[in-house]
This record gives structure tokens, C-alpha cells and sequence, in this order.
């Protein structure tokens, strides 16, 4: 078995993700705010690659159970309902409703996983959830891919290091597991971080822009280890949620 890592959403190959088990990370902000959406109700969310399609898409479904919701440059985008700060998708505002999410690293990462077997979108505040079925999906034989949506196609530190959790953790008392070097990169920048979240999020490049942009609390909430437990799977262009209404 294998634990891969690929940095870029934009460089995966169809080797990389064909028939293996993906997890798309883009804790500063998108698979943060896609795990908190789920887990205060929301029906699923819809990863849409541009402002344009999102606003397309919506015209298809009933304007008072949808939301249209993303970012550009780290801004709410003019006219939608809510932009890519998970403390905004609260129960009140999403509780059954459908997302049409669109942001610049995250959602165009998740568009690239065509042909995985599964598709699980991965973040800090979800970790111990989809480390349970990552574990879960090695022990039964299948090669993982962590995809770590980056910025502006760019290394990212803030997913290397959550990648990193999971690449250290899901192979524990397993035998024979092989990783490539990104991987193993990966996990040095755990090692170095820990439980230090937030101090992760000052060092990066990103982290460091969003307080600079008066996101303080976004990565107070981005960092909330397990704060929303919920497992989010890509299926048919749309994220629900694992549970005793959506089974694998």
C-alpha cells in the first residue's frame, strides 16, 4: 500500500488518483468551511470552478434552498450569499440548504480527482473522522492520496502540515506502507508543528494574509482540532455527508 502527497490540485495526474482512495485538504479555507457547512446541516455542497458557473448553476435550482457562496483573493465575492469563512456557515444560515461553493485553490483541487475511487475532503477540524476511514481504507488494501490544494498553485504550509498528521498517524502498527518523498516532507513539517496549529498558520504564507486581511478568527476556527467531526464525500460534482443516510 501507499501514502502519496501531491501539492497543486492543478499537477494531479491521472495516475495519482485512478482507483485510490483521495483526500483534498485546503485547511486555509475551503475543506475547512465545507466540513463545517455539513456538520450544522447543510444538504451538500457543490465545488464550482468559477463565480460565473456558480451563478449558471443556481438558475437550475430553487433559489430559497440554495446558497451561493465563495471567494476571490481571500474576499467574499460581490453578490453571494456567503463568501469562504467557516464561522459564517452556521446551522442558522445553512441548515438545509444546498452550497454552490466556488474558491480559487480548494474547489478547482477537488474538480481534479476524477477517477479516485473515493473522494474525502480533509481538514483540521474533521481529522480524526477521516483519519478513521483513511486507516480504514489502507487496511483494505488501497493506495491514498493526499491532494494539498496549495495557493495560487504553490506549496502550501499550512495543508503540508495537515497532511502530515494524517501521513503519520494512518500507517501506525501497519506493515508495508511505502510513501513518496512529499509525503515524507510532509510529516517532518508535523514533527515540527504538533499541536501548534495556529502557530502554523503564522508561519505561512497564506495564514499570515488572512490575519493581515481581518481574518483572525477564521484561523482560530480553521485550527479547532475535531471541532466538527463529520466525514464529507465527493460524489456525482457534489459533497454530503457520510452517514446513515448517504453510505458508501
Amino acid at each position: 500500500m501507499r501514502i502519496d502527497v501531491v501539492f497543486g490540485g492543478a499537477s494531479l495526474t491521472t495516475a495519482e488518483v485512478a482507483g485510490r482512495v483521495v483526500a483534498v485538504i485546503d485547511v486555509l479555507r475551503a475543506s475547512t468551511s465545507i466540513a463545517v457547512a455539513l456538520a450544522n446541516g447543510a444538504r451538500a455542497v457543490i465545488p464550482v470552478e468559477t463565480p460565473d458557473e456558480v451563478v449558471m448553476r443556481a438558475k437550475a435550482l430553487a433559489r430559497n434552498d440554495v446558497l451561493l457562496a465563495g471567494e476571490r483573493k481571500m474576499m467574499p465575492i460581490p453578490g453571494f450569499d456567503l463568501g469562504n469563512s467557516p464561522i459564517e456557515f452556521t446551522p442558522a444560515m445553512v441548515d438545509g440548504k444546498t452550497i454552490l461553493l466556488t474558491t480559487t485553490n480548494g474547489t478547482p483541487a477537488i474538480a481534479g480527482t476524477g477517477g479516485a475511487r473515493d473522494v474525502i475532503i480533509a481538514s483540521y477540524v474533521n481529522y480524526t473522522a477521516v483519519l478513521t476511514m483513511l486507516r480504514a481504507a489502507l487496511r483494505g488494501g488501497a493506495d491514498i492520496t493526499l491532494v494539498c490544494a496549495g495557493r495560487d498553485r504553490q506549496f502550501a504550509l499550512e495543508d503540508a502540515g495537515c497532511a502530515g498528521r494524517f501521513v503519520a498517524n494512518v500507517s501506525k502498527r501497519l506493515v508495508g506502507i511505502t510513501m513518496n518523498d512529499a509525503a515524507q516532507t510532509c510529516a517532518m513539517v508535523d514533527r515540527r508543528y504538533g499541536d501548534q496549529i495556529v502557530k502554523l498558520f503564522e508561519a505561512s504564507e497564506h495564514g499570515r494574509a488572512l490575519r493581515d486581511a481581518g481574518f483572525d478568527a477564521d484561523l482560530m476556527a480553521c485550527a479547532a482540532i475535531d471541532s466538527h467531526p463529520v466525514i464529507p464525500l465527493y460524489q456525482d460534482r457534489q459533497i454530503t455527508k457520510l452517514g446513515p443516510d448517504r453510505e458508501r
